[in-house]
């Protein structure tokens, strides 16, 4: 029988002198301050979770806790970094030896010790996200798949296949099945990809990043002599973000707090809304049951949002079955103004009511800086771009390109680009390079063709685009979309005369595009709405020239009032999607299109899950809890250019989970056209 021997540390000779007390609120300090054992803290919106949490740290070695028994896990690096920066200035001990930083890292660092055990050397190569197209791209024509005429998934899409099943703990059959069935036609083959990609991936002594998860877990299941090595040092773990979590990263944290380890992990259920890369938010909610004996403490003081906000976002998420029950209370005094809900005629008048809105609040006294445009999607900021654009306002986007920089914007405008220019090699180049098996110089050689046909430097098209080019030379394995390419010009253009832009659009995206986005991108459904968008914005013009005149200026366009070189991004407007926004407020927040099938979104209204319309709804409140002051909810009565035809607008179901006396509806008149630009 071994003898027990317990070690006493000296005392820390130096002590933080917080005074912890004063320094926090009484929620936050029954948290900071809780004793070792397993603690779930649901810290709310704005309530200072990451105060807390640096605190946590500071208590602990205030209390004789070594630096080096504490992990602190984040989700990101400028996380980690501002935590422990903040603990350093808190605390005179040493903290070098407290190991913080993102699941990744973490994973990493570990690997890095025990590599050998799992197959690899500690020298072993991460793959970022191109070393890992390019590995794919190998891998792929290494198992010589007969594509014959149809597209194999591009390296891009598998990746992201591959990494959902690695992440929630699926088969790749199960993903292919619930999230990209377009790809059922491949199963067989994309399993045999994933297969020689592991394998390739071993042979070359190479991770990618959801190696570093998935290998740490398994070197602790397959060993666990080396698991209870760090389980004796990390006598203390906290998780921050814990709502995103996905199975991989559940499992890491479980095994790690394994024993008699203390475990505080920090989250809002509320915020949970990354389903679609993963996150698992039963992790959250059944903490409690994976750790019997746990300690729940909510943090309900919300030092972001007047009073007003807040009563809305606390009425929005009560409907919602799956939470922790808490109502955030304002730290802030009454503004007097109640969140505006604001219905407008369309989607252009909903951009000018905005636009106008926002130059009010501006020559009021509040910077452009301060002012965010939310949207669920960011096809749904096309108008709000416009409308900016028109007036000069600058503005800076965080969901990505401006919509007319777009690569599949761009794409689709190439083929009504040749149409009415067939001296425009550029364009030509790009619609032929779309195509399987169509590189540099098979669009070179096609191109040449083109201009021996002599209808490059006619005054009008062929009537059949078709009877000429179906005689080109083309790659095999280009052959059947070369044909399809073909029709869809005779459509674009039929007897010379082009079609009107929506016309010409949906012929592009129904003939041979969809087609493309489905096999090139992980996200084409988003995509293909962007194109839906571009074809509604294109029923306001006749003339196709026109229309691309136009496309030309808006993508050029800087959004700068003056031209004088770059704006700094406080001195612009914020347009962001809601998924972006989150971490991040604002003094006034616009958030629009909230009809049904646009937020909530249209899929999950047809799926009729309710677990995704809940996560909906979290997304809703997340949108809300970015405003401090002033809060617009805007939404179009009326879509006189849906792709689909045209439509009346439903307002959002979110507007039956509040009572109407916590908004103040706005009635928006037109009162013509005004000369007065305000920048």
């Amino acid at each position: 029988m071994s003898r027990q021997y317990t070690l006493h540390r000296p005392a820390a000779t130096r002590s933080s002198g917080i005074d912890y007390r004063a320094a926090l609120n009484d929620d936050q300090y029954a948290a900071v301050t809780s004793g070792p054992g397993r603690a779930l803290v649901i810290a709310g919106a704005g309530s200072g979770k990451t105060r807390t949490l640096t605190y946590r740290v500071a208590w602990l070695i205030d209390h004789g806790v070594d630096p080096r028994e504490i992990l602190l896990l984040t989700f990101t690096n400028k996380a980690a970094r501002e935590m422990t920066g903040r603990v350093r200035e808190q605390v005179p001990q040493d903290t070098s030896a407290l190991w913080a930083g993102t699941f990744h890292s973490i994973g990493s660092r570990i690997l890095r010790r025990h590599a050998e055990e799992i197959g690899f050397t500690r020298s072993f190569s991460i793959l970022d996200r191109d070393d890992q197209k390019s590995m794919l791209k190998s891998v792929i024509e290494a198992c010589r798949i007969e594509t014959g005429q149809r597209r194999f998934p591009k390296p891009e899409v598998l990746a992201s296949v591959f990494s959902l099943a690695e992440n929630t703990g699926s088969a790749i059959e199960e993903v292919i099945d619930t999230r990209h069935p377009h790809l059922i036609e491949w199963e067989d083959e994309i399993a045999k990809v994933h297969k020689a990609y592991l394998e390739r991936k071993l042979a070359t002594n190479s991770m990618d990043f959801d190696d570093l998860l998935v290998r740490t877990v398994g070197l602790f299941e397959s060993h666990p002599d080396i698991l209870d090595l760090y389980r004796l040092r990390f006598r203390h773990i906290l998780v921050d973000e814990y709502q995103d979590t996905n199975a991989v990263q559940g499992r890491l944290v479980d095994l790690l707090a394994g024993g008699d380890n203390s475990l505080m992990a920090v989250g809002d259920d509320a915020q949970s809304i990354y389903s679609w890369r993963g996150a698992d938010m039963s992790l959250i909610l059944g903490f409690p049951e994976r750790h019997p004996g746990a300690k729940v403490y909510t943090i309900e003081t919300n030092y972001r949002s007047v009073p007003e906000i807040l009563d809305l976002s606390n009425a929005a998420i009560r409907a919602n079955r799956g939470r922790f029950e808490k109502s955030l209370q304002a730290a802030r005094p009454s503004a007097g103004v109640r969140p505006a809900v604001v219905p407008l005629p369309d989607p252009q008048s909903q951009a000018a009511f905005v636009v106008q809105r926002l130059c009010d609040l501006h020559e009021a006294g509040m910077p452009l800086g301060e002012i965010a445009v939310l949207y669920r999607a960011h096809f749904q900021s096309l108008e709000i771009q416009l409308e900016l654009t028109a007036r000069g306002i600058p503005f800076a986007i965080t969901s990505g390109l401006r919509f007319f920089e777009q690569a599949h914007v761009k794409d689709v405008a190439a083929f009504m680009r040749f149409v009415v220019n067939r001296r425009d090699e550029v364009s030509f180049t790009r619609m032929a390079g779309l195509l399987p098996g169509c590189g540099p110089a098979a669009c070179a050689r096609l191109w040449s063709q083109w201009l021996a046909s002599g209808w490059a430097d006619c005054d009008t098209p062929p009537p059949v685009w078709s009877d000429v080019l179906l005689g080109f030379k083309v790659p095999k394995k280009s052959e059947a979309h070369w044909c399809q390419l073909c029709h869809t010009l005779d459509e674009l253009s039929a007897d010379g005369v082009p079609a009107r832009p929506p016309e010409m659009i949906f012929s592009i995206l129904e003939g041979v595009y969809d087609d493309y986005l489905r096999a090139t991108f992980d996200n084409a459904d988003t995509r293909r709405a962007d194109i839906e968008r571009l074809s509604e914005y294109g029923g306001g013009f006749e003339d196709v020239v026109e229309f691309l005149a136009q496309l030309s200026l808006m993508s050029s366009a800087d959004g700068e009032p003056n031209g004088k070189g770059e704006v700094a991004d406080e001195a612009k407007v914020t347009l962001s999607s809601i998924h972006q926004a989150k971490g991040l407020e604002w003094g006034a927040v616009f958030l629009i299109w909230l009809v049904d099938g646009q937020f909530p979104n249209g899929r999950v209204l047809e799926g009729e899950d309710d677990d995704l319309l809940e996560e909906e709804r979290r997304l809703f409140y997340v949108a809300v809890t970015r405003a401090r002051d002033e809060l617009y909810l805007t939404y179009p009565l009326f879509n006189p250019r849906s792709y689909s035809g045209d439509v009346v607008c439903r307002p959002s179901r979110f507007f039956e989970d509040f009572p109407q006396e916590l908004i103040e509806h706005w009635n928006v008149g037109d009162g013509g056209f005004s000369d007065e630009i305000p920048f």
